[in-house]
């Protein structure tokens, strides 16, 4: 079954406007494009930028969104060490346990005030500086809570100290995986800061795209290395590509990069090292035999649905992290 925000939105067109279709899938843009444009194809959908080039030589529909392109790569290892190193130093850890043990700190006194610690006879057995570290010890890591606490308010102390282990633990997790990812992204966005950095680079594109062109384009410009294309069939193979080291970069459309990006484990095992590039209006592209009066209302219906923001709700449906859509 077919997915995706284009996709989606071509049946809702089509239902509105009660055309009957038939979905054929091409190997890549150049065939899709050159299928169209032979008759081949009534309408070719899909996030088809309206570039000065196409729009020499095709009929495009009305533009549902304006987007650019995007650049992923791999994760190195030892980009991931040295940004977890780095949160581990990081002064936000630092206040996080600081505060950890300030809090324990605080309970660790006020149990020894209600359960009487000074007085009893273990205390003037061991010493009031032992039994305040072994007390402390037991808050703050928990085995043998049970024993220390005798009164309804010693064992308030003992849940307090519970609680504020479970929240100190989930915000120390929460802290590193984010400031891991953070980190190696910056890193390599300091090494990548534009398209002219793919030069010397194995970069993989799809057959017949913008991005194939803006290679093109970047080679084209000065005797530096050259990038080299890698042709491949479909967006989605490019992480794998990045893993088996077979390419160096992905260079593809900025909401398909990002889609690819959500559904990384964390720390992910790529990154988008830029975004945002040349941003172009998307539209579908009409056969030449498509009559105006099929072409006219499918332009109206892309104009009503993206005035009702279903464009819009599509793609925050398509971005939304897979865990929110349980």
């Amino acid at each position: 079954m077919w997915k995706g925000l284009v996709v989606d939105l071509w049946n809702r067109i089509a239902s509105r406007e009660q055309l009957a279709f038939v979905i054929r899938p091409m190997p890549n843009t150049a065939s899709l494009l050159e299928a169209t444009a032979s008759n081949q194809i009534d309408v070719a959908i899909g996030c088809l930028n309206v570039s000065p080039e196409r729009l020499d030589r095709l009929r495009f529909s009305l533009p549902f969104q304006e987007d650019g392109l995007a650049v992923m790569v791999a994760n190195s290892r030892l980009d991931l060490g040295r940004a977890f190193l780095s949160s581990l130093f990081g002064p936000t850890l630092l206040q996080l346990l600081g505060g950890y043990l300030a809090a324990i700190a605080l309970l660790t006194w006020l149990t020894w005030r209600v359960e009487g610690y000074g007085s009893r006879a273990e205390t003037l057995r061991h010493g009031k500086q032992r039994t305040v570290s072994k007390l402390f010890q037991v808050l703050a890591t928990g085995p043998g809570g049970n024993v220390v606490a005798d009164t309804t308010r010693g064992n308030l102390m003992v849940l307090g100290a519970y609680l504020v282990r479970i929240v100190a633990a989930s915000l120390l997790v929460g802290y590193l995986t984010v400031t891991v990812v953070n980190e190696t992204q910056g890193r390599l966005s300091s090494r990548l800061e534009s398209v002219e950095g793919l030069r010397g680079l194995r970069v993989a594109v799809r057959s017949g795209s913008v991005s194939e062109a803006l290679l093109r384009e970047v080679n084209s410009r000065g005797e530096e290395a050259e990038a080299q294309p890698v042709l491949i069939r479909r967006v989605s193979e490019g992480p794998m590509l990045l893993q088996q080291k077979q390419v160096d970069a992905v260079l593809a459309d900025n909401l398909q990069l990002t889609w690819l990006q959500e559904r990384q484990p964390k720390p992910p095992r790529t990154r988008l090292a830029l975004q945002g590039i040349r941003p172009e209006s998307q539209a579908f592209v009409f056969a030449p035999s498509l009559s105006a009066e099929t072409a006219d209302r499918i332009d109206l219906a892309i104009s009503s649905v993206k005035r009702s923001g279903v464009v819009s709700e599509l793609r925050e449906a398509l971005l939304m992290p897979q865990t929110n859509r349980r």
